[in-house]
């Protein structure tokens, strides 16, 4: 393993943007004071975005330091951190998240190689609630397939890292994106378009509560499906792939259309083309509801279906409702 001692001239900037965060910010603080490198070698700063509860307080008695901004989303909060950051390595996380006690450690080492110049982190969840489950089962999907490539073009900023020099280089999140959208897609889109090569460490884990009720999954999905439309708008090739979204999730999406068609035709054409319809749904989600029933059992599995048609729905909704306003969206 590569020692840390050949990092002893770098120092690292964590930023994490908060929004009435306060019932969360102490336990993502408290595990970031407690990791396996020296804690002088990196800083914790916070973004207070503007919040109305007592996340500064809170956050005041654990981190380096507390910048309060006034509520301009969670992009320009990003920046504004980078902008204060004495760090030459960069680290992002989320007030919801808890990283794993060697998380900086894992992020940080890939930048040993100077042909690194962002990584991404991954995931977990003890959550116990079936979409919850499902939620995580989804990443995980995603996640196996991103450890066969060599580089990626796409880092979350749940647990993502990059050179300050280069993220100011490239100007930073795109700060018209309001509220979490996918300001942190379009940043890395543009950074691999720039030849700047990123890599995915799958250990270098986080825990979050994920999305545990239907209703809160679909309106995150259908939110991700409308600014996506922003994101494609500026980057069309990657409608054809990315490093994290399946193939299948794309047959997924028309294919749900395709069911609600048919259900609505079934008094005039039969039952025939909905369960054709909702049989070739299933078959382009085969891999995923199988990656499901290997990490979750046969319960989970046997649902698995019903949730990836509500995810496909809500971004099928969410892209239309975007191309729609497409005029609006700059």
């Amino acid at each position: 393993m590569i020692r840390l001692n050949i990092f002893r001239t770098i120092d690292f900037s964590i930023i994490i943007p908060c929004f009435n965060a306060a019932d969360c910010i102490e336990a993502c603080l408290s595990a970031l004071k407690s990791q396996t490198i020296q804690r002088d070698r990196y800083e914790i700063i916070v973004i207070d975005d503007g919040s109305t509860d007592e996340t500064a307080s809170k956050a005041g008695v654990l981190c380096d330091r507390v910048i309060r901004i006034p509520n301009s989303g969670p992009a320009a909060a990003r920046n504004r951190g980078v902008r204060e950051a004495t760090g030459e390595i960069v680290l992002f996380t989320d007030s919801d998240c808890i990283p794993h006690t060697d998380w900086i450690e894992k992020m940080i080492q890939p930048f040993t190689d100077m042909a690194i110049f962002g990584v991404k982190g991954a995931y977990r969840t003890s959550q116990r609630s079936f979409v919850a489950r499902f939620v995580q089962a989804e990443y995980e999907f995603k996640y196996r397939r991103m450890e066969q490539l060599e580089s990626i073009d796409f880092v979350d900023t749940y647990a993502a890292a990059f050179r300050r020099s280069i993220f100011l280089q490239l100007g930073g999140f795109n700060e018209k994106f309001p509220g979490a959208s996918v300001e942190d897609q379009e940043f890395s889109f543009r950074m691999a378009e720039a030849g700047f090569k990123m890599v995915f460490i799958p250990d270098a884990l986080v825990d979050h509560r994920h999305a545990d009720t239907l209703g809160w999954y679909f309106r995150k999905k259908k939110n991700i499906g409308f600014w996506k439309v922003v994101v494609l708008r500026r980057h069309p090739r990657k409608i054809v792939s990315d490093s994290h979204t399946p193939q299948s999730l794309k047959l997924q999406l028309p294919l749900a259309g395709v069911t609600i068609i048919t259900a609505i035709s079934t008094p005039f054409v039969g039952a025939f083309p909905l369960i054709a319809s909702v049989f070739l749904f299933m078959f382009a989600g085969f891999s995923e509801i199988l990656h499901c029933y290997h990490r979750c059992g046969i319960v989970s599995a046997a649902g698995a279906p019903i949730i990836m048609w509500i995810r496909s729905v809500g971004l099928g909704f969410g892209l239309v409702t975007g191309f729609l306003n497409a005029s609006k969206l700059r």
